[in-house]
This record gives C-alpha cells, structure tokens and sequence, in this order.
C-alpha cells in the first residue's frame, strides 16, 4: 500500500479526454494525482456541427471531416503545451453522430492521420456507463439524492440517457435515439414557422417525455436530476454561485419560465438576450423544454442539475486505469439477474453456476490467461445461460443468443453484450464453429476468448447437474497431462461425473487436456 508521504512525492499524471459530439467537441485537461484526486486544468470547446448532416443523411461531409480535424489538431497544439504528448494519456471518444454515421471508418481514419489520434466511437451502454461513474458521488455527496430514487436524465443533440439509481444502485438504464438536435431537424422538414412550429415542438417534446417517463416507477422519494451543456447554461443564469462541483437545487417554476421565454424566441433573439452560442440556441428550447415538463409529470416543485459531463466520466475512467471496480462489477450482476428474473430463470442454479465458473476462472487463470473483464462476462454469461427456455426447450442455447443479443445490461458494451451471447449460446451442444451466426463476425481474440469462456461454463454446469448446490467449493490441479477437478466434501459426484463426460468436450478441445472429476478428499 502506497503511504501517504510517497503519494504526496509522486508527480502527478496530466491527461486530457476528448469528447466529439454532434454539435461541438469538447477537452478537459486534467491532473491524476498518487491519491486518486483528480484536478481539472483547462476546459476547451470548439463548435462543429456534425450531427445536422448525420442525422439528416447518415454520412459525414468531407468538410465536416476536414473541420473536426482541423480542431483536434488545434487540441493537440494545446496539449503539447501541457507536455501531454503520449497518446496513452489521451482519450478521444465520438458519441451518436460518428457513431451513426455509415462513413465513420473513414472519419477515424482521416482524424488518424491528421492528429495521431484514435477516435473511439462509444455506443450508448458506454455512455451510461461513463455518466455513471461521473454522476454517483455527486448524488452520494447529498442528503436528499444518496437514498431517494434519483432518476438522472440528459437530453443531448442525438439521444437522450437516462439512469435510475438509488443507494448507488443502478436500478434502469436505457438509451432513446431522440435527441434535441435530431428533433429539431425532424421539425424542420415540416415546413411550419412561427407559434404553430413551436405548437408542433411542444407536442413532440411532450410526446417523448411521456414515453421515457412511462418507462419508471414513481414513488414518493423520486427526485430528478439533470445533466448536459443546455440545463447547465440555464442553471447559470438563473442560480447565483453555482460553481458545478455539486448538484444545484433549481425550482421548476424557474425553469419553466426560462422555458417559455426561450420558446417565444428565434435563435437570433436567444443569442442577444442569454449571451448563448448560435450551437446553443439552435437545442436550447428543446432541452429545457423537456426538463420541464419531465419535473412536471412527476409533480416536482424543483429539480436537481449536475455539473457533471461525459468528460468527468471518462478522466475517472482513466484515474482507475480502465478497470471495472469491484462496485461497478456489481452493478453489471446485479442488472443481469434483472434480466434472469424477467425470463423466468432458476436463480439458485443460475447462481450456484456463475459462482462455480467464476471459482473455475480464477483458478485456471495461468491456463485461459483472459483478463478480469472477461470473468465478469463469463459470469454475466452463466446467470443467463438459461434464458432461452423461456421460449422453448428446444435450442434454448440459440434462444438464449437471440435474447440477450437484443437485450441491454447496463455496464456492458454492444460489443460485450455480444460476446456474453454467444457464450451462453455455447453453453450446450455444438463446439463454436465458423458459419455460426455471431461467431463469424469476432476477431481471432475474441473467438479464442468466447471458446475459452464457453468451455468453462460447461464444466461449472455439470458440476452442478443435480441443481442442488451441494458442490459449493472446487480445487483444480493439472496432473499427469489432465485437469483434475476435486469437489470438497461431497462424497458422492458420480451424477456430476457423467455430466462433465458430456460437458467436458469442449474444454479438451481448446486447452489439450481431458477432465476428471472426483469426490471430496
């Protein structure tokens, strides 16, 4: 353990995150200091507006391209200042608008080339995931917020997030393509102007709330926060002293006079009379709008607005070095036993399994050399091996596939939401094979990973084939050119035995050895 006394000696590291969204791209530069403290040096945003054109045609123009480039390349100037020079310190990810885009390889690539930057386009259970990190100790740091129901809502240009936690408990995460800027462009097609445009506005903003509020269940302790660029302008001019280190208390009165005045407006007028940005104008009513009416359906007299942003998500994504937390590995379990539940899974035998193959993982590590995320989604995997019974016994193992594929888990990636499909389509019958739908598309990493994640699940099953639970404990030894599994005391296995014979295949296949199991010793 690090003393206090080296800690305070050890320089800090300087890194910087970028954030291209639809309509601006945005820069913190910060410190990481030996104690975890993260202090923020310099905030930068450059508007460029790329969501118009990705949303309208599903492409990125080439001067669109051009001008993102030119201000990353502006960014990294800056950054050579601060001597943040390594790429490994620096962290550029891309939200809806390069995300949708159908020529994104093309703007990474030329962003690449221009800047010796990565982009990394984030889908949407990413961006949960960062927002998480960012938001929880600002609810946890205030009385009113760390037990309530906090439901956490931004409205941003492409999509809007929401999360739901209590306790720092994430209890509902999803994503809505409905974004203010997307909205707005959707309008625009309608040829309206005037009081019967922002009539139509007020419709559709009222429509969507309606739609993600009906998605949560209100009780009486809910409290709503908010978060993005438009409240926190709003917040500003209408609270005095809000530094944004903490969560400001807004009353829905205040802001649904704001509302209204930015509603009766045209973007000229927004700009004269707040000081906003044209970017800005252009979503201000649509996003305060809908904050608005978000505290009013669920009868709030006011509402809570974080400083908080996807760049604070990300800088403690990097003080942690890209490492799930013990906490947040069990918001990704807790969130796949929700999704058990729903499909009527045997939780004692999801559980008892998932434990088993975690137990197998951990002790065959020097053997599958796969890195603490993939333990997360082996046992993710073993929770939701059975799903697909809930639509036939008959290739549940596909069924089970095609339901999780199509689900969401909060903490886990498209692309590791994958990979838990298909090990739990592998969890019985054939061997991964080429022409299988999923496993086609993996790289060799991920297909070696997923064979590897999928044979130990078929062990941890068969060690628990009487669904009993009795086998609790597990210790794995290689001896004499085979992997011997001994189940502590438990003197009888023999119906496990004949169980791992059939589940036990694949794991000689991918590691060279066979598998015995024996009794208690």
């Amino acid at each position: 353990m690090m003393s206090s006394t080296h800690a305070n000696l050890t320089p800090p590291r300087t890194v910087a995150v970028i954030d291209i969204g639809a309509i601006s791209i945005r820069m913190a530069v910060a410190e990481i200091h030996a104690d975890g403290h993260i202090r923020t040096l310099e905030s930068l945003l450059q508007p460029v507006d790329l969501g118009r054109e990705a949303f309208d045609t599903r492409r990125l123009s080439r001067k669109g391209i051009e001008r993102a480039a030119t201000v990353l390349r502006k960014f990294r100037r800056v950054l050579s200042e601060y001597g943040v020079t390594d790429t490994n310190d620096i962290r550029v990810v891309a939200t809806s608008a390069v995300r949708e885009a159908i020529n994104r390889i093309a703007f990474i690539d030329r962003v690449y080339v221009a800047t010796g930057l990565d982009v990394e386009p984030i889908d949407e259970a990413e961006v949960n995931r960062i927002t998480y990190m960012g938001i929880t100790p600002m609810l946890m740091a205030r009385q009113e917020t760390a037990e309530a129901k906090s439901v956490v809502v931004e409205v941003g240009s492409g999509s809007t997030e929401l999360l739901m936690i209590r306790s720092g408990n994430v209890l509902h995460s999803d994503s809505f393509r409905l974004g203010s800027l997307r909205l707005i462009q959707e309008l625009d097609a309608s040829g309206l102007r005037g009081a019967k445009l922002r009539h139509l506005l007020e419709t559709h903003v009222r429509r969507f709330v309606n739609r993600i509020a009906h998605e949560l269940e209100a009780d009486a302790s809910l409290q709503l926060v908010v978060m993005g660029g438009d409240i926190r302008f709003a917040a500003h001019r209408l609270l005095e002293d809000w530094d944004e280190h903490s969560l400001a208390k807004l009353p829905t009165a205040k802001l649904e006079k704001l509302s209204t005045q930015v509603l009766s407006m045209n973007e000229d007028e927004v700009v004269k009379r707040f000081g906003a940005t044209f970017v800005e104008a252009e979503t201000l009513s649509v996003s305060l709008l809908a904050y608005t009416l978000f505290a009013k359906h669920f009868e709030l007299p006011h509402l809570f607005v974080s400083g908080a942003n996807l760049r604070d998500g990300l800088l403690a994504d990097m003080q942690q070095g890209g490492n799930w937390t013990s906490e947040f590995r069990q918001q990704i379990i807790r969130s796949a036993v929700s999704l058990g539940g729903r499909y009527a899974v045997d939780a004692a035998h999801a559980r008892a399994v998932a434990d088993l193959a975690r137990g197998l993982f951990d002790q065959l590590a020097t053997e599958h050399r796969l890195d603490t995320r993939h333990e997360v989604l082996l046992y993710v995997a073993a929770l939701l091996h059975e799903v697909g019974l809930y639509v036939n016994l008959h290739s549940n193992h596909k069924h089970a596939y095609y339901l999780i594929r199509s689900s969401e888990l909060f903490g886990l990636s498209q692309h590791e939401l994958h990979l838990v499909a298909m090990v739990a389509r592998y969890h019985r019958r054939a061997s991964p094979q080429a022409a299988h739908e999923g496993y086609d598309s993996l790289d060799r990493k991920d297909r070696v990973a997923v064979t590897k994640m999928a044979a130990l699940l078929r062990l941890a099953i068969a060690l628990d084939d009487t669904r009993s639970g009795r086998i609790r404990e597990i210790r794995c030894v290689i001896e004499e050119k085979q992997m011997v599994i001994v189940a502590p005391g438990v003197d009888d296995v023999s119906l496990e035995q004949l169980a791992m014979r059939t589940n036990s295949s694949l794991f000689r296949d991918i590691f060279g050895v066979p598998v015995l199991l024996r009794a208690g010793e």
